[in-house]
């Protein structure tokens, strides 16, 4: 009754709306394949159906009624259908595939029906019947363009089904598979498509999925005709080829099982650019994560690792690049990977040297399990590359992992074993020559070592246990980087301080020699140097920058001080219209190295107490993997380098005062370290911590004097460093190491700019002047008192071998010094001209010394005596052997020629504290066989014309005054006098006489004034020559033999002679010629 019903209207288009919605509809959805009596009742709806006025209605809810109709028709009369027309069966499907497209919009009132369309046509596999059709492969091209182009994320899980369900029939059940309609699939797997509409790709995926076995043979072939034959014409995918390997590969490798042999050919192609491609596409697959491709085909796997020995670079670089996926993906192929690794790690080319480091260390940042120690070694080695660029890679790599695994404990303690030599090894680096590689060190250590944005007490822990581990090279490079970073921020200061001077040429000249030194400290001198100057203009432009600076600068700066100045300094200076800014990222540079960022007054406070926990038992050293022996030394090293580079930083009462309850600890290292800090940071105490100078000076006194050596010796300096009252404090406690210990510490200092070598002399000096008892209360044993006379005297002799030192021994603390060779102790004397004969004889103390030598005549004991004389002998024979082999230094004559000893000998018997009245004959004495102890030495050989010179410089003399007061009558009498018996000795002791000496002698300076214009001795020598001439032809007849009782054996000088027989003749002509000692000689003679 519905047939007769629409065949009257059906002629009417005006009535074709009268028919109730849904009502052929929902009877063609109600009936069933059972029912051939309605099948045949309906066929000619069916039919009629199929007429082009239906199929191209314009309405579409109509040709959507009509699609889904003739959907059900095609179930009903399932297998078979009732139109027998092919051309009339590909009109309808193409109207059903045109209608699918209403599926695009999910919120269109009609979708459900779209959905029944799609759920129809898949269940029942309608397209398969055209299988039959000639233009079946236009139809099926048409539906799998039009899903592949509705599909979208609006879309549930059963319409993504119901496609997959019906293009997968159509290639299951299909006789073949046309090249247009596998790239219809095979197009949405191109990137630009996949990105483009990620529903399309994952509905082709599935589809592959579900179609792979059935498929496969026709995506072989078409790679067999792309790869093998070169037939790029047959698609236009031709040029996507490896992209679609890798998908199809990523989807289902099975897709690809005859394809991959394929790529083995290709890898050995003599086109560099297809070789590149086809490693950049077995890279990814063997790479992927769930990839079991090296396993599955290890013929291919050794082929493309051959590739990492291409010739073609772009090709070693893809290999090296792929290799992090692969160790972070297949862990098992790290062993295959480390040869060829290797070998790439020393390319030529310094881009794939870098990018093994950045493979590995990528790998390792992931997983440390991932990579062997033979792989983090590679990247060991490249931290000294000779490129920049690969070492800076090679080192922020190792410390990126350290800080991770190590600092971070994200691997646990086997881990951290595992890269425990990463420290040392980027400490060790500080050693290079190159600034940019010392800098990136100082860098790594603030960020990743011991970062600097840590909270106190922890970045104190992470310093305090990274020290206790470091081998003693990483030590040594740790101290020094924070000497170097402490002597740069000095000098920025010192710059700082020269552009607040009023400008002028001497301030200019010395900001631009400061400016030259700030720049040897950083990278890139050429540009450092100009940048240098702009920030200096900057600075003297700018006073807030330069406060911060300052501040930045200053020894009392904190921690988060130096950031916030660093910050606001980078803030004023940066340019936000200028990202990159050469000049801005120097001067980080400079403020990076300057910055005190990890060691303020907090820091050190935090830093003494862990070691406190340490020395207590209650710190966590175990746990940290450090012995607590080891803990606690290092820890006082550490605190020890720090008091050195950060002094101003220990300056707290909490400080101090942890460091005093150190010193009274029994364990004997703690006590020396807390010495040693207060050594180098006591500088302040004495002026504002009162309260500890206190407590600190008695625990001192005590450490000095009964504590074991080394706490007494750290003590002294102690009590050199902290207190202004030195001589005082030491007349207390002082001994003789502790005299020993403060001249081996002024060698070591070799100047005197803090005055140290001055006040060790007076204290020197005092101690002999009081005979060894600087407390002179006479509690001091007579062995005690000649001891410390002994050290004093050795210690002055000691100085006086370093120059700087020698220069401010005045003459009073040298004659004071000499009278040790005449001590009243044997003991003292000998030991003290042993020194004596060892400073002179290695040519380390200045000649005057050897006139000391001369008071030797004076020692009771004979065997001293001698012993003295060959010690003497020595000495000379040493100067005068190094003269002949050394004829160079003629301009040091005057320190080492042995006649020069003269001078020196006359004035120190001048002063001699003995010699106190100018007539004391007995003195005199003395004197004539002192001067004759060094004289008969000297006189022994007359080398050219030596006795000559010898009387010149006595002659010079009595034309001068003594230095040592010029204007004291009775002092320059004593030394003409000396100066007449010198004479005397030279001119009666001389055999070879000669009036002319070789060359004009040169006094030292230091003992005696300017020669006087008036010269007295040309008429003395003329009559004094006369006379001797005169009076030896009178007496040519006697025998010159001594009636002398000390010389029974020695012949008489002629003087001598002439004084027993002919007094009267002498003394008148002594009268003439020696007026200043005319009297003496007469009574000598």
């Amino acid at each position: 009754h519905l047939y007769l019903k629409m065949h009257a209207i059906i002629d009417d288009y005006e009535l074709i709306y009268c028919i109730p919605e849904g009502m052929v509809v929902k009877t063609f959805m109600d009936m069933d394949q059972d029912s051939e009596e309605e099948k045949e009742l309906y066929l000619n709806l069916a039919l009629h159906l199929a007429s082009d006025f239906f199929l191209k209605h314009p309405d579409k809810d109509v040709r959507l009624l009509v699609a889904c109709c003739l959907a059900d028709i095609f179930r009903i009369y399932a297998p078979e259908a009732p139109y027998t027309s092919p051309d009339k069966l590909k009109d309808i499907f193409m109207f059903i595939t045109r209608q699918l497209k209403g599926l695009e919009d999910t919120k269109s009132p009609q979708f459900n029906r779209y959905f029944y369309l799609l759920e129809n046509i898949a269940w029942v596999k309608s397209y398969n019947i055209c299988f039959e059709l000639e233009d079946s492969n236009e139809i099926f091209t048409q539906l799998y363009r039009t899903l592949f182009s509705v599909i979208n994320n609006g879309h549930n899980q059963k319409v993504h089904m119901h496609m997959v369900d019906l293009m997968s029939s159509i290639i299951c059940e299909g006789d073949t598979v046309s090249q247009e309609l596998l790239d219809t699939v095979l197009v949405n797997l191109v990137p630009a498509h996949k990105n483009l509409n990620k529903q399309a790709y994952d509905l082709a995926k599935a589809l592959l999925k579900r179609t792979a076995q059935a498929i496969e043979p026709y995506i072989t072939n078409f790679f067999n005709q792309v790869l093998m034959l070169g037939k790029t014409s047959i698609s236009d995918l031709s040029e996507h080829v490896f992209d679609l390997i890798l998908e199809l590969y990523n989807i289902d490798s099975h897709l690809l099982l005859s394809v991959l042999p394929q790529l083995e050919f290709k890898l050995k192609s003599n086109d560099n650019e297809e070789r590149l491609q086809v490693v950049k596409l077995l890279a990814k697959m063997f790479g992927a994560k769930d990839s079991e491709l090296a396993a599955q085909n290890k013929p291919l796997w050794q082929c493309y690792l051959g590739r990492f020995n291409d010739i073609h670079v772009p090709i070693r670089l893809e290999c090296v690049k792929f290799a992090s996926h692969c160790l972070m993906n297949h862990p098992d192929l790290a062993k295959d990977l480390t040869e060829y690794l290797k070998v790439r790690s020393h390319d030529p080319e310094e881009a794939i040297r870098h990018d093994v480091i950045v493979s590995i260390v990528t790998a390792a940042k992931k997983d440390l399990l991932l990579v062997n120690d033979h792989l983090l070694n590679f990247v060991r080695e490249r931290t000294l590359d000779k490129r920049w660029r690969v070492r800076k890679e090679a080192m922020m790599g190792l410390a990126q992992i350290y800080k991770k695994y190590s600092l971070q404990s994200e691997a646990g303690k086997e881990a951290s074993k595992q890269i425990a030599w990463i420290k040392d090894k980027l400490l060790h680096i500080y050693y290079q020559n190159s600034i940019d590689d010392r800098l990136l060190v100082e860098r790594i250590f603030a960020q990743y070592m011991v970062p600097h944005n840590l909270e106190t007490n922890e970045r104190m822990k992470c310093l305090y246990y990274l020290y206790a581990t470091l081998d003693l090279n990483a030590v040594k490079a740790l101290n020094e980087m924070w000497k170097c970073q402490n002597l740069l921020r000095h000098q920025v200061k010192d710059l700082v301080d020269l552009i607040k001077q009023p400008k002028t040429d001497a301030s200019s000249k010395a900001i631009f020699s400061k400016v030259m030194v700030i720049t040897r400290n950083l990278p890139d001198p050429g540009k450092a140097q100009d940048f240098m100057k702009k920030f200096t203009q900057v600075l003297e432009d700018d006073d807030k920058i330069r406060h911060q600076l300052e501040m930045l600068v200053s020894p009392t700066c904190s921690c988060k001080q130096a950031e916030g100045c660093v910050r606001e300094i980078t803030k004023k200076l940066g340019n936000p219209k200028q990202p990159t800014n050469p000049f801005l990222e120097m001067i980080k540079f400079l403020l990076e190295r300057i910055a005190p960022v990890h060691i303020d007054t907090e820091s050190i406070s935090a830093l003494i107490k862990q070691v406190n926990k340490s020395i207590d038992g209650t710190a966590d050293d175990e746990d940290e993997g450090v012995p607590t022996d080891l803990a606690i030394r290092a820890g006082l090293e550490l605190l020890k380098v720090l008091s050195f580079t950060h002094p101003i930083s220990f300056h707290s009462a909490e400080t101090f005062e942890s460091l005093l309850a150190c010193l009274k600890m029994d364990d004997e290292k703690v006590a020396e370290a807390a010495l040693q800090i207060f050594k180098n940071t006591g500088s302040k105490i004495e002026e504002d911590f009162t309260h500890i100078r206190s407590a600190l000076l008695p625990v001192l006194h005590h450490k000095a004097k009964k504590g074991p050596p080394r706490q007494a010796k750290y003590a002294i300096h102690c009590i050199h460093a902290i207190f202004s009252s030195k001589e005082t404090q030491f007349a207390q406690i002082f001994e003789i190491q502790a005299i020993k210990m403060m001249v081996r510490w002024l060698l070591g200092m070799k100047n005197n700019h803090s005055k140290s070598g001055t006040s060790t002399l007076r204290l020197l000096t005092t101690i002999l002047h009081s005979d060894g008892d600087l407390t002179e209360q006479g509690k001091i044993s007579k062995p005690d008192m000649s001891r410390l006379r002994l050290a004093g005297a050795s210690a002055i002799v000691k100085l006086a071998q370093e120059p700087c030192y020698h220069e401010i021994i005045t003459l009073e603390q040298y004659q004071l010094c000499a009278l040790a060779i005449n001590d009243e102790c044997y003991q003292v004397r000998q030991a003290f001209a042993q020194k004596l004969h060892k400073g002179l004889s290695r040519l380390r103390l200045p000649l005057e010394y050897m006139a000391i030598c001369a008071l030797c005549a004076k020692d009771p004991v004979k065997e001293r005596r001698a012993h003295a004389r060959q010690c003497l002998v020595k000495n000379i024979n040493v100067r005068r052997e190094y003269l002949k082999q050394h004829a160079a230094v003629s301009e040091k004559l005057l320190s080492l020629l042995p006649e020069y000893v003269v001078p020196y000998t006359i004035h120190l018997l001048a002063h001699d504290p003995d010699y106190v009245k100018v007539q004391d004959i007995e003195q005199l004495k003395d004197i004539k066989e002192c001067l004759w102890f060094i004289l008969e030495i000297l006189m022994s050989k007359n080398e050219n014309n030596s006795h000559a010179f010898i009387r010149k410089m006595v002659e010079n003399i009595k034309q001068t005054k003594d230095a040592q007061g010029p204007e004291d009558p009775k002092m320059n009498e004593k030394l003409y006098t000396v100066c007449d018996i010198a004479m005397n000795i030279i001119i009666s002791k001389s055999t070879t006489y000669s009036l002319e000496s070789p060359k004009d002698p040169v006094l030292p300076a230091r003992y005696f004034t300017q020669p006087d214009k008036v010269r007295f001795f040309p008429l003395y020598e003329i009559l004094l020559e006369l006379m001797l001439e005169t009076l030896c032809g009178l007496c040519a007849s006697h025998k010159w033999v001594s009636v002398s009782a000390e010389r029974p054996d020695e012949e008489l000088s002629r003087l001598e002679y002439l004084g027993r027989y002919s007094s009267s003749i002498i003394s008148s002509i002594v009268k003439l010629l020696f007026k200043p000692a005319k009297v003496l000689l007469t009574q000598l003679l």
